[in-house]
């Protein structure tokens, strides 16, 4: 956020007319302000090292430098810029690679309007995941090596994936935080968490903030992938 305090936003997208209107609708608002705009994922990586943005809209099938690979060089720098990742269907293992390099949550590009700003002011906050039960589902249909390709057992089922080792920051986790974080794998708001351990919305923050911290993690989400990475969590449909 600029010292005006409006958010900026940079579109990253090889289609002008999906860029054009993106555009239309976020500086259609108060407090929001697209910065630049890319058509593909090497011009975003400069462009977010030039103009500094609060969120990025990133498409994942771009040319030179897809989506991906962008959200990985951008988020490995060290640029504050959250990502929010462009995909067509809800299950979409780009979605998930997206996720895995870094991003802050993906939309639909058919997203509506008023979804669309809230996603951006949501992920600039980093207070939250955007539609935390699609993510979820998400999640589970791919991170423990489960995606659409090996769902029954005909050929070309795909290996189920070995759980990786505990991780040993999990043991820097207190109970109460590694509660908070089996929680917010789930999906749950900060709200729904505070209702569930009868705490105050302010203490559930303080514990996401330490939970970050002791994980360097970045976000929420980031904080729920690595949960299903690292086997704290594990799907619960074995059907997705």
């Amino acid at each position: 956020m600029n010292e005006s305090g409006r958010l900026r936003v940079l579109l990253a997208d090889d289609q002008p007319l999906l860029r054009m209107g993106f555009r239309l609708i976020l500086e259609g608002e108060d407090g929001l302000e697209v910065v630049g705009e890319a058509s593909d994922g090497a011009d975003a990586v400069r462009q977010v090292g030039r103009l500094d943005p609060d969120v990025v809209l990133m498409d994942v099938r771009m040319p030179t430098l897809d989506g991906i690979e962008a959200t990985r060089a951008i988020t490995s720098s060290g640029a504050r810029a959250r990502i929010i990742i462009l995909t067509t269907f809800d299950l979409d293992e780009y979605a998930f690679a997206g996720l895995q390099a870094g991003a802050s949550a993906f939309l639909l590009k058919d997203v509506a309007p008023a979804e669309l700003v809230q996603a951006v002011r949501v992920v600039a906050s980093g207070d939250a995941v955007v539609a935390p039960r699609v993510t979820q589902r998400l999640l589970e249909t791919y991170v423990r090596g489960a995606g659409p390709a090996s769902e029954g057992s005909g050929a070309g089922a795909a290996p189920a994936a070995v759980p990786a080792p505990r991780d040993p920051l999990l043991d820097d986790l207190t109970p109460r935080e590694t509660e908070m974080l089996e929680a917010m794998s789930e999906g749950l708001s900060n709200a729904e968490i505070a209702h569930r351990y009868f705490l105050s919305e302010a203490t559930v923050k303080t514990h996401v903030r330490r939970i970050l911290t002791k994980l360097h993690l970045r976000d929420r989400v980031q904080a729920v992938v690595y949960a299903y990475e690292t086997g704290l969590v594990t799907p619960s449909n074995p059907d997705y």
